[in-house]
Formats: C-alpha cells, structure tokens, sequence
C-alpha cells in the first residue's frame, strides 16, 4: 500500500492568453480586453498627430492654402516697395532738359542786359574805325559810322546771337518729350515753366538786337551842317 500523499493542484492565478475564456471569469476578461483595444485606437491619432506637428509637418492653415501672417506682411511690403517711385528714379529723370531749360533762361537774361564779349567786340570796331579816320582824309559822316555805328552794329548782332540760342535751346526743352523714346513720366512742371521763361526771354532780345542792328530804335547821329554861308 502506498503512502505517497497525492498532489494537490492549486487554482492558477496567472491570466489567460488573449483569446481564452476563464471559465470563472470569462465576462471580466473580455470587457477589459475590449477596453484596451478602444483606448489604443484613441490615442493612436493622438499620438501620429502630435508626431506631425512635432516634426513641423504643415498644419491644417497651410493644407488649406492660408499662407502666415509674416509672410503676408512680407508680401504686403514688397508690393508697396514697388508701387512707390523710387526718389533717386525721380531726381535722375530729366536732369538734362531742367540744365538745359536754366541754361536757355540765362542766355535770355545775358541777351538783354549784355555780355562781355560783346564789350569787347564793340571796342575792337571802335578801335578800327579810329585807325581808318586818323589820316582826317574821311568825312564827318564816315567817322560816325566808322567809330560808333560799327560798334553799336556790333554790341547788336552780339546780344542777337544770344538770344538765338535762347531761344532754340528752350523750344527744343519744350518739344524734346514729343520725340524719342516715350517717357513712363511726364516731364516736371518746373523745367517746363523754366524753359518758357528762356524762350520768351531769348524772343525779346531777338526783337531788341534787330532793332538795335537796323537802327529802328535810335538812329545814328548826322553830320550838322556847315556853319556861315
């Protein structure tokens, strides 16, 4: 007769493998498999979400075409940046015609008021026409044109010359836009006011010097006559 006490079997208290059902506790087993399986689906976006953006996958404004406000702003700038004129565009147009409009404003003023070298025209014919009429063989009438009215003819034709070029140099200002190559701007007020100003100068001392040189104005002295009988 053996002695040998039996083995005694103890309830396990391990869990089941997934899939099996404890006869004891099968309903609790698959309620909190189910439980787990629901949270991992949950966090699962969660987490592949906070993933994307960690590693700066474009959100939802940039998949919609939204484009950031910085970028915006920068934009936004360069489309003002190119709107507005430049300021070194707009001193650098016409600086030729507004030099060339002061330039026909002063040939007008020196036509009127007279240069030096007219001056020195004037003396050189006066000069002239005292060599001629030393000998005394001329008359008195030829010593007055020989010695004044060659210099005044001079001083004349001087200032006349003057006034032409003011007066050619401004109407080729006023007319120069009309020409060429169309300008994006029009010409500036102010060369334009300058420019009439020297062709309006350079037109009165073409009308002056004419006068001058033809003796409209004042006429050359005479020789009086002789006096006694």
């Amino acid at each position: 007769m053996n002695t040998t006490p039996s083995k005694t079997t103890t309830p396990s208290t391990t869990t089941p493998p997934a899939g099996t059902t404890d006869p004891a506790d099968g309903t609790a087993h698959a309620v909190t498999e189910e439980a787990t399986t629901k949270e991992s689906l949950v966090k699962g976006p969660a987490k592949d979400s906070a993933t994307k953006d960690a590693t700066g996958t474009p959100s939802d404004a940039a998949d919609s075409g939204t484009a950031p406000d910085d970028d915006l702003a920068a934009q936004s700038d360069d489309e003002d940046d190119a709107l507005e004129p430049d300021p070194f565009d707009e001193a650098r147009h016409g600086v030729g015609a507004g030099a060339a409009a002061v330039v026909s404003a002063a040939l007008g003023i020196v036509a009127l008021t007279g240069a030096w070298t007219g001056r020195v025209a004037a003396e050189r014919e006066t000069l002239i026409g005292q060599i001629q009429t030393s000998g005394g063989g001329g008359s008195a009438a030829q010593q007055i044109s020989e010695i004044y009215g060659d210099a005044w003819h001079t001083t004349a034709l001087v200032n006349g010359v003057f006034a032409v070029l003011a007066l050619l140099v401004g109407v080729f200002v006023l007319v120069r836009p009309a020409f060429g190559t169309p300008s994006e701007r029009p010409q500036p007020t102010w060369i334009r006011a300058v420019a009439l100003a020297g062709v309006a100068l350079g037109a009165i001392g073409v009308l002056i010097s004419a006068g001058m040189y033809f003796d409209l104005f004042v006429s050359l002295p005479t020789a009086g006559a002789p006096a006694g009988g």
